[in-house]
């Protein structure tokens, strides 16, 4: 009962600073184009981007289902918000699993206390984001030395670290590859800023060049070729679910301003309200929200509970949301007519902030993709324990 309380006094929180604070910060974002290191500072003097990480490495401990509904409320808000609250509540996971005790403590704990800003570096401008990776390195003692090229690194300017994936050179698959923490000011390391982008204004993105930049190998995440289970396991399940959140909490926020505005708006003698084309529009929103909703709820408990069947609804919830808040918010903005279509009108920033859900954490293909494949290897297992019997 305690744990509820507080819990439900958290979540108040959340939604005062998300309506209040965090509308003002979404303005000055909007107009200069910039996310500022002050708004980092107050989301983690407020504690905001330590809730999911454990009260021992200065966490708050909330379990992940309990975050993921803080994650709806962080999702009303700007884009760049949510993104900040998104990947720091989830870079921490990625790394702890195979951390040593000296990288616990040097890498991980700092990162969920704030004292350094870490960006997952995984997708390459060649390839895709999986065993296909080309960024290589070679190993001279106790040292790599990183070649290659990342881009859309999320937070790629302003970090302290990269959580980079790379590869033996010489090795394929997911044999060889590894987890490095590279250092954003190490030798050989070139920052391109790419962060010019249609939404999620002020959030700031790089293209990376390594031209044999030295990494300690005390550095390394795991083992050589544990490399991509540090970031598909660790980091883009929770992941993909978080994003699935996101697309929740963004939808909400459109039908809040359709329904708002349909309201006070009057054509013809009559608010829009009372036209049946517009109350058909709100209520298949209001269906479709709460379908997602629950999916997404549903994958978050079943990784809560390391369930086997949890990566692959991640990619459902993820899959589903996505399409459910491209629907949403094509019909809040068409609700609002022209006025919608000016940057004046609070729907437009949400229409833009929506389109980027689209590809983060892979794109529905991939989604699909990784449904079926799940769903093929349960039908052999299934195939295969009916042929035992």
């Amino acid at each position: 009962m305690e744990q509820d309380q507080r819990f439900d006094r958290l979540r108040a929180q959340v939604q005062q600073w998300v309506e209040g604070p965090g509308e003002r910060w979404a303005e000055r974002i909007e107009e200069s184009g910039e996310v500022p290191e002050e708004l980092w500072a107050e989301l983690n003097s407020l504690g905001f981007l330590s809730v999911a990480a454990p009260v021992e490495y200065g966490g708050q401990g909330l379990g992940f289902a309990r975050w993921m509904e803080l994650m709806e409320i962080f999702s009303r808000s700007h884009g760049s918000v949510r993104m900040i609250v998104h990947v720091v509540n989830g870079i921490w996971r990625s790394m702890d699993g195979h951390a040593s005790e000296e990288q616990r403590k040097r890498f991980v704990i700092p990162s969920v206390t704030g004292e350094i800003k870490i960006a997952f570096t995984l997708t390459e401008p060649g390839n895709g984001t999986g065993a296909d990776i080309t960024t290589s390195v070679v190993r001279e003692g106790d040292t790599y030395y990183l070649s290659g090229h990342k881009h859309l690194i999320t937070f790629g300017v302003r970090c302290d670290y990269y959580l980079l994936a790379a590869r033996v050179e010489g090795s394929s698959g997911h044999e060889g590859t590894v987890a490095l923490l590279v250092p954003r000011g190490a030798e050989g390391v070139r920052v391109e800023d790419t962060s010019n982008t249609m939404g999620v204004t002020g959030t700031d993105h790089a293209s990376l060049t390594f031209d044999r930049t030295p990494v300690p190998v005390d550095h390394r995440l795991g083992t050589e070729g544990q490399g991509l289970e540090v970031f598909l396991g660790g980091f883009l399940t929770p992941s993909r679910v978080s994003v699935a959140m996101s697309c929740v909490g963004l939808a909400e926020r459109a039908q809040q301003l359709a329904v708002e505005y349909a309201r006070g708006r009057v054509t013809f003698g009559k608010a829009l309200t009372q036209r049946q084309a517009i109350q058909f529009m709100l209520a298949e929103n209001a269906a479709d929200i709460e379908a997602a909703k629950q999916l997404v709820l549903h994958a978050a408990r079943r990784f809560e509970e390391g369930a086997d069947d949890a990566s692959m609804l991640s990619s459902m919830a993820k899959m589903h949301a996505v399409t459910m808040l491209t629907n949403v918010t094509d019909k809040a903005l068409q609700i609002h007519g022209g006025l919608g279509y000016w940057k004046s009108s609070p729907i437009e920033r949400v229409y833009r902030d929506a389109r980027a859900q689209r590809f983060e954490e892979g794109t529905n293909e991939v989604q699909k993709a990784v449904v079926f494949r799940e769903l093929l290897q349960r039908a052999a297992a299934q195939a295969e324990e009916g042929t035992a019997r």
